[in-house]
């Protein structure tokens, strides 16, 4: 019977010889490791190795984990599902220590682990014991497995991809540590590597085997993330010819977003195709419900055009000949929500319609309304969970987004929810961050929009304080308690700091407070700032007027104006 899987428990010195020929995929992501990671390992091994003493053959053994391979038992030849950051990391280590050697023969036995020398007599080209991706082969042979090379690495100065920058930080982070300890150490940790440290290579001969073993080590808490798994699952499905096409184009959507948004990402699309909130793992409930035909359709129609999107959506950077200013200007403002439903319906949208400037303007318009107004009457997550989902679905039916009973437009009751959430104590009811946001979308709506907001502090304070001091002027122009617990939440008694808040300055006199608490140097940058500058007192009617200014510009931009008095079928509605 032929086995399917075999594990091993070797010491690195028989990991690294004739018995494995180890080639990282194209598939696989690239080499991610960064010096916090290279630096806890050569830390942890040298701590391991001088907590004991004596003989090298008397120290325990030091288990570095598992790799996973796709290889014939009989064979040499091993494909690296999982374990390349370890075996390229250690590699590296070794060239480093390799580099500080002054014997000959430790050089060369350093080396021996490394590659073998090809021979002129014989006619045999190098033999390497680790082949990276064909973008990093070459470079790796160069300035970490050929002698002499770490030392050019860490003296390169050109321009190097992400891959190759870690090589040459990590290698210097190795060449300057290494230099701290003596000769004899270095030698020793060597031979530490070689005879005492171990990997279990796990093997199987066939693709499918390994990722279902590589996706068991996954569950179990090993550092990969749903994308590296999905990467390897969807483009080894691909044929072997057009492989590294598709993988290269994967790679450069992951490198132009990043790594934790590309991960995002993923979680959209599966909202997209799932439509309620995540019941089990990304990885499970995108395998289960994002349907696709082929590999290459997948990449082509739904992650390509998705992540396109998602970033034009994400950087506020939707070009156009029409319009690009305005959508811009209205998903700087969704982004800086904090909650992140309302993307999947926006990338549904934007990926069957970004050309249509003028439908794109409508939608993003819209969906700012509804975004805010959740935000103003604190939906909670499930709701929005729901609405977004009926959303897209919507979407993805054809259907007249601006039908009256659209997901995407505000109900009659919506509305009016909205309206007296803004009419009300809004700072006593909601947290400070969404008061912030709310009134720096207002301060931009008085504005004209022309305003930038890029301080690193903005905090929102009360004019009218709300604990005045006794005798104040605060008491002279509003004397009744009841008034000022009426008042001094609302919209009307707030304004915008560019600073952190000041116990001490919240009790001040009104003009005390408007020169050396509200203003820098005499003027302030929002716009709600220098309208309280202007008034000469605080009285109830100051408060009560500027109200209803601010009010009307939320009632315009929202669209409430007819929603300030509720209709019977409304209260009936909301259990009034």
């Amino acid at each position: 019977m032929t086995k399917t899987l075999t594990a091993h428990e070797q010491a690195i010195s028989k990991i690294f010889s004739d018995d494995y020929i180890f080639t990282i995929p194209g598939y696989q992501r690239p080499y991610s490791w960064k010096v916090e990671q290279a630096s806890e390992l050569v830390e942890d091994l040298l701590g391991f190795m001088r907590s004991s003493i004596g003989e090298l053959s008397e120290l325990p053994p030091y288990f570095l984990g598992s790799i996973v391979l796709v290889k014939a038992e009989t064979q040499p030849d091993a494909t690296v599902v999982d374990g390349q950051q370890r075996l390229t990391t250690l590699t590296l280590l070794l060239s480093a220590i390799r580099a500080h050697a002054e014997n000959g023969m430790a050089r060369a036995g350093i080396s021996k682990m490394i590659y073998d020398q090809g021979d002129i007599i014989l006619n045999t080209e190098n033999h390497y014991r680790l082949t990276l991706r064909s973008k990093d082969e070459a470079f790796f042979q160069d300035y970490v497995q050929h002698e002499g090379g770490v030392e050019k690495l860490v003296s390169l100065n050109s321009e190097l991809s992400d891959s190759q920058n870690r090589l040459r930080d990590n290698a210097k982070f190795y060449m300057k540590y290494l230099s701290k300890i003596g000769i004899g150490e270095q030698l020793r940790l060597a031979q530490f590597i070689a005879t005492r440290c171990y990997l279990v290579a796990v093997s199987t001969p066939d693709l499918d085997s390994a990722f279902r073993i590589f996706n068991v080590l996954n569950s179990r808490g090993l550092d990969l993330s749903a994308t590296d798994i999905l990467k390897a699952e969807i483009t080894g499905k691909i044929s072997e010819k057009i492989r590294p096409i598709y993988t290269q184009m994967w790679e450069e959507l992951e490198e132009d977003l990043g790594r934790d948004e590309f991960n995002d990402l993923f979680g959209h699309i599966r909202t997209v195709y799932r439509k309620i909130k995540p019941q089990e793992t990304l990885l499970k409930e995108f395998r289960v419900h994002v349907k696709f035909a082929k590999a290459e359709q997948f990449i082509d129609e739904i992650l390509k055009p998705m992540a396109v999107a998602f970033q034009e959506i994400g950087d506020s950077s939707y070009t156009s000949q029409q319009n690009a200013e305005k959508v811009n200007a209205s998903l700087t403002w969704i982004n800086k929500v904090e909650f992140r439903d309302w993307m999947p319906p926006t990338l549904t949208y934007f990926v069957r319609h970004r050309n249509d400037f003028d439908l794109i303007l409508r939608f993003v318009s819209d969906m700012e309304i509804l975004v805010y107004s959740m935000l103003i009457r604190r939906v909670g997550v499930n709701d929005r969970i729901d609405r977004f989902s009926k959303l897209t679905t919507s979407i993805e039916a054809g259907e007249d987004l601006w039908a009256s009973k659209s997901p995407l437009a505000l109900s009659p009751v919506e509305q009016y929810s909205t309206y007296e959430a803004l009419s009300g104590p809004i700072y006593d009811t909601h947290s400070a961050r969404a008061v912030s946001l709310i009134l720096v979308r207002l301060d931009s709506l008085l504005s004209g929009g022309g305003a930038i907001y890029s301080y690193n502090t903005i905090s929102v304070e009360h004019i009218l304080p709300q604990t005045p001091m006794a005798k104040s002027q605060w008491l002279e122009w509003i004397p009744e308690a009841e008034k000022r617990r009426a008042l001094v939440h609302r919209l009307g008694n707030l304004a915008l700091l560019t600073r952190r808040k000041n116990s001490a300055a919240r009790n001040f006199d009104f003009a005390k407070k408007k020169t050396a608490y509200f203003t820098k140097n005499g003027i302030s940058p929002f716009v709600l700032t220098t309208q309280v500058l202007a008034a000469a007192a605080w009285t109830e009617e100051v408060i009560l007027a500027r109200q209803d200014v601010l009010l009307s510009k939320f009632e315009q931009h929202y669209r409430l104006q007819d929603r300030k008095s509720p209709s019977d079928a409304m209260l009936a509605a909301i259990g009034g």
